[in-house]
This record gives structure tokens, C-alpha cells and sequence, in this order.
């Protein structure tokens, strides 16, 4: 299994994604330690698993509560060779009706800024135990590219790719690789905001299959990143969308 023996985090692991990474890593031989800000959710996620998976509690947008995190893994799994940051939000909203609490604060704190910490307190980590390791961050296709109902959303994970591209410069002399994955339309509560504004069917169309991704398809690309045989991607963002980004709409419908 290409993750025999590897320890990873992953932050927002209660979530559509978040659920499929932990399930795939463990299935790729990793001990796994799921991190969510509802602990009692965390723990109720490890519990599906034979001590393979410890659940725990985090708030991504307080640094120390971040450290903590780490240091938890280290404590108890004995090491440490992976950090995914996942947790992410976003409530789809017109740029005009926003309030600046709530739709730039609020997003931007657990989007970017929750991003950051992880960045640092993983190499601080790394830096600390002496070894490589490596450090995925979930960005999305919306950061390289404007659309309605997202403005910050979009601001956020277009942060993301480039943290993803000046932390890897930075951290490279220690061993530690530094990677983002760009998810386009995947089926998860985050998305299925949009089936409560008529816009299901529009956005499952936009896809080369004509059909949503699924979470476990973006683990899979998750762990192959986080293993051995990733060595050379470094400072990058993976799309993993489909070709959302690389097509309009077909005008013409398609012909069997």
C-alpha cells in the first residue's frame, strides 16, 4: 500500500471530502488523525475505524489550537509525515448582499488564514522531528477563475495556490514538499447549496462526464500526492475538475 506506515492529518475531516481522504489513506496503510471543529463528530468518525484513526478537535483559524493538533499526532502516533488542510467554507451569496462579518470575515479566517497556520506549524513540525514530510492544501478551481455567488470564496482559495507556491520555495531545503489539489464540482453538502437555487442540473451539465465528482475521487488524487511516488510535484495546483476549466458549456447538445 503506497501509504504503509505514513501519519497524516486532515483538518475538516467530518466533511464530504474530508471523509473520503480519511478513508482512503487508511485504506492506503496511513494512521490518520481526523480533525474537525465538532470534536465530538471527529471522535465519532474514529470511532468506525480499529485505532487506525484518533479524532480530535480543532479550530483551523487559531494557531495554537493548530500546534496542539500536531503535537497530538506526534504524541500519539509517534510521528508525523503528512498535513492535509482541508476545513473550508463557503456560502454561496451575491457580492452586493454581503455582510462584511460574516461573508469576507468569517470565510477568509477559516479559508486562508486556517490554510496558513497549517503551513506553518506543519514545517515548524517537520522542521522540529527532522524529517521531510509532506503538506496538501485544498484549494478549489474557483481560485483561478470568477464566478457569481462566491466572491469570497473565490479570494480565498486563490490565496491558497499561491501560499501553495511560496511555501514550497520556502520549505524545499527542509525535505518538505508543498502541493494544493483544485477540486471542481464534487457531490457535497457544500455543493448541494446550489440544488436549493435551481441550479443543479446547470452545473452537473458543466462537467466532460456530465456528472459530479465524487469525494473519493479527489482522495485518490490526495494520496498520490502524499506518497513516495509524488517526489516531483512541488508548489503546484493538481486540477482535479473534470475539465470544468477548460471548456464552456456546449452550445450543441450531445449526440449519442
Amino acid at each position: 500500500m503506497k501509504l504503509e506506515g505514513k501519519v497524516a492529518i486532515v483538518t475538516g475531516a467530518c466533511g464530504g471530502i474530508g471523509q473520503a481522504i480519511v478513508n482512503t489513506f487508511v485504506a492506503s496503510g496511513a494512521r490518520v488523525v481526523a480533525a474537525d471543529l465538532d470534536g465530538a463528530q471527529a471522535a465519532g468518525l474514529a470511532a468506525e475505524y480499529d485505532g487506525q484513526v484518533l479524532g480530535v478537535a480543532v479550530d483551523v483559524t487559531d494557531y495554537a489550537a493548530v500546534e496542539a493538533m500536531l503535537e497530538t499526532a506526534v504524541t500519539h502516533f509517534g510521528t508525523l509525515d503528512v498535513v492535509i488542510n482541508n476545513a473550508g467554507i463557503g456560502m454561496p451569496k451575491m457580492l452586493l448582499d454581503h455582510d462584511p462579518v460574516a461573508d469576507w470575515d468569517l470565510v477568509t479566517q477559516v479559508n486562508q488564514k486556517g490554510v496558513y497556520h497549517g503551513i506553518l506549524a506543519a514545517g515548524r513540525q517537520f522542521r522540529a522531528l527532522g524529517k521531510p514530510g509532506v503538506i496538501l492544501n485544498t484549494s478549489s478551481v474557483y481560485g483561478q477563475m470568477a464566478s457569481e455567488m462566491s466572491f469570497t470564496y473565490n479570494v480565498s482559495k486563490a490565496a491558497v495556490d499561491m501560499m501553495t507556491k511560496c511555501a514550497a520555495l520556502e520549505l524545499a531545503p527542509h525535505g518538505i514538499r508543498v502541493v494544493a489539489v483544485a477540486p471542481g464540482r464534487v457531490d457535497t453538502p457544500l455543493l448541494r447549496q446550489y440544488e436549493a437555487l435551481g441550479l443543479w442540473e446547470h452545473i452537473r451539465r458543466e462537467q466532460m462526464r456530465d456528472q459530479f465528482t465524487q469525494p473519493a475521487e479527489i482522495a485518490a488524487v490526495f494520496a498520490f500526492l502524499a506518497s513516495d511516488e509524488a517526489s516531483c510535484l512541488n508548489g503546484s495546483t493538481v486540477d482535479a475538475e473534470d475539465g470544468f476549466v477548460s471548456f464552456k458549456y456546449p452550445l450543441l447538445s450531445q449526440q449519442g
